[in-house]
């Protein structure tokens, strides 16, 4: 064989053969510590994708897994925005190079059956052009009282794009007061691509302000809070337990 390609060639493609095989097996390497369940959740987001499923279609199997609207946590600030599982988490990871930027709380519902309710006071605005989206100012963090924050609500619009957004906030409200408790909405399935729905649920972050009292770009991670304290529940995808995130010991707050 080595008469026919000369030893120098040989070799050059012996290396290029053992380079080629590096590459392959760094890229998966890199695609499996990425990927749900081998990324920043390990394999607990694994775990939490059977239980999204399992709530999903059995929700009545598992109604303890559910977090209330409208309740506390000890001492955290915040009220739940919505009843449901937190199904996914601050920092998760549904595909290589994502970072999940806040919580996904599934109703177990159909779209347009389970209310959505501002978690604190603030002061609400919707965009022009938000089918499902709203966002509220919260001049004092609660938590540091000397920055101001932002709390986003989205998914709540069906499959099509049709708002579920209560109509007391046409599109185009800005700065218009609500007390905790407010209702919002209802939870919905609108990806952003109409006719391309996810499952029933709000998508609910904490992002920060640029300074200029504008908000930051919620979709990425780094402008965005880790819910936790605000919350009371480890929810933080680096310290979250194996076990189902919710409150410990719920108390009775102001129902909305």
């Amino acid at each position: 064989f080595s008469t026919i390609i000369p030893p120098e060639t040989m070799r050059n493609l012996i290396r290029l053969i053992l380079w080629i095989v590096v590459i392959l097996v760094v890229a998966a390497g890199l695609i499996a510590w990425l990927w749900p369940g081998r990324g920043p959740g390990g394999s607990n987001t694994a775990a939490r994708d059977q239980r999204v499923l399992d709530w999903i279609y059995r929700p009545g199997e598992n109604a303890e897994w559910a977090v209330e609207a409208g309740q506390r946590c000890g001492s955290a600030p915040f009220q739940m925005p919505t009843y449901g599982f937190i199904g996914y988490l601050w920092d998760d990871s549904f595909r290589p190079g994502h970072r999940h930027q806040g919580l996904d709380i599934f109703g177990g519902t159909d779209v347009g059956a389970t209310p959505v309710y501002a978690a604190y006071s603030g002061y609400l605005t919707r965009q022009a052009d938000w089918k499902s989206s709203l966002i509220i100012r919260l001049p004092a963090d609660p938590l540091l009282p000397s920055r101001q924050i932002w709390l986003y609500y989205t998914h709540m619009a069906d499959m099509l794009g049709s708002t579920l957004i209560d109509p007391a906030f046409p599109p185009g409200t800005e700065e218009v007061l609500v007390e905790a408790g407010t209702l919002l909405g209802l939870q919905g399935n609108f990806s952003g691509t109409p006719g391309a729905p996810v499952g029933v649920h709000l998508h609910f972050s904490i992002v920060r302000d640029d300074g200029q009292g504008r908000f930051l770009n919620e979709l990425d991670i780094d402008n965005t809070l880790d819910p936790s304290p605000y919350l009371g529940i480890p929810l933080n995808v680096h310290n979250n337990p194996p076990d189902i995130p919710r409150c410990s010991d719920i108390s009775d707050g102001d129902q909305p």
